[in-house]
């Protein structure tokens, strides 16, 4: 791919030269972790919670799934809102989606719930990528995105481990987080500043139709989507599919039992958490690639170690191996996604870049079940490690550095 298909990249201008990290502790690290331990609240238990109302497991997949619609609208609506109105009605909607998905008694509630909480969480996500492509100038966008997922990391391992202290009842995660969403959205109100490109947005681009906007900025930036959005539709696959692979493995070919299980999780996401301010400095420093490409790939080798695991010690050094990996490419999507977005349609280009990020999170778990049904876990593996091994390839071979200096 050559220098020139890539985008112009964000405006310079937003980013201040004395910009200083400590600027985003109240309006993106404090709401990141908030709501990150929220969401780690309800997804344990998210997928047996769905499964209850008596449906099948495709059926419980396609209701977690049925939120990545919420996508395309989200990235439309962060350039008309604006970014603050996005991030605080987003917050609004994830707020009213937990709580009914706590109050469902159906499946066309249940329904309705993720599609609000889909519209929802994207706006949250979309805005607040926004919002850091805006302020952070490109020569400290790797550490402080990379802070950012690891605030997420470390919010998702808190929202766990205060979830084996609720009990049995499934229904009251969902009202935990609705509560944290709720202080989310009073910090955010408060706290978070307009950015200068706002006022721009809401004059220029409102006599264009939604969809004329979203298919334009498609078909501008259609090699960049087609490579390093296919490159991050691969790392998403293997990283929801960790997700769901290491607790099916460990119980049900390791024999590990439930306690078991939840040390194997604890013990390897610490190392994942422990790994972002390296992933930081290394796309600083040395380029997007050199956090990118080794991370991927340990990841990918841990993940195909695993089936010749059959002791609790062996796949706990296994998952390590992979969340070791997986901390040394955190945050390494959004900052790709951050530097390639182009100065005008940037909402609209980072929606398809998310919607491509959940295409691959959604087909995670469906790749490790069909798989695991016809063959076993084992081989999900393999198939998982080998999709890794194709994001390697990708982002080596097929996606130019983003990092410039400035």
């Amino acid at each position: 791919m050559k220098r020139s298909d890539t985008p112009k990249r964000a405006n310079p201008n937003l980013a201040s030269k004395t910009f200083s990290r400590t600027s985003l502790i109240l309006p993106i690290y404090l709401p990141a972790l908030l709501l990150s331990t929220g969401a780690g609240i309800i997804s344990p238990t998210l997928p047996i919670y769905i499964k209850s109302f008596d449906l099948s497991y495709t059926l419980t997949t396609f209701v977690i799934a049925i939120s990545v619609l919420g996508n395309i609208p989200a990235g439309i609506m962060v350039e008309r809102l604006g970014r603050k109105p996005a991030m605080l009605i987003g917050l609004v909607m994830i707020a009213i989606s937990t709580i009914s998905m706590g109050t469902a008694g159906n499946l066309a509630q249940l329904f309705t719930a993720q599609l609000i909480g889909g519209v929802g969480n994207a706006l949250w996500m979309l805005s607040r990528h926004a919002y850091m492509t805006d302020m952070i100038p490109l020569a400290k966008r790797g550490r402080s995105i990379a802070l950012f997922g690891g605030v997420n990391r470390m919010g998702t391992f808190a929202g766990k481990f205060v979830a084996i202290f609720l009990g049995v009842n499934l229904r009251l995660p969902f009202f935990v987080y609705t509560g944290i969403a709720v202080l989310t959205l009073l910090i955010c109100f408060f706290s978070i500043p307009g950015t200068k490109r706002e006022s721009k947005v809401q004059t220029q681009d409102t006599q264009q139709p939604y969809l004329t906007q979203l298919l334009h900025v498609s078909k501008q930036h259609y090699k960049l989507l087609a490579t390093a959005g296919v490159g991050q539709v691969c790392v998403q696959t293997l990283r929801r599919g960790c997700h769901i692979i290491i607790p099916l493995y460990a119980s049900d070919v390791a024999g590990l039992s439930t306690q078991g299980v939840r040390l194997v999780e604890m013990i390897s996401s610490a190392v994942d958490m422990s790994m972002f301010p390296v992933a930081g400095m290394m796309m600083d420093r040395f380029g997007r690639r050199f956090a990118t490409v080794p991370g991927i790939c340990i990841f990918a080798t841990g993940m195909v170690l695993m089936p010749f695991t059959r002791s609790f010690t062996w796949l706990l050094l296994a998952a390590i191996l992979m969340r070791f990996g997986n901390g040394i490419a955190s945050g390494t999507m959004m900052t790709l996604g951050a530097d390639l977005a182009p100065i005008e349609g940037t909402g609209e280009f980072l929606g398809l870049w998310r919607l491509t990020g959940d295409f691959g999170g959604a087909a995670g778990p469906i790749v490790v079940g069909n798989i695991a049904d016809v063959f076993g876990l084992s081989f999900s593996g393999f198939a998982l490690g080998g999709i890794g091994y194709l994001a390697v390839s990708i982002f080596l071979w097929f996606v130019p550095e983003t990092l410039q200096k400035e």
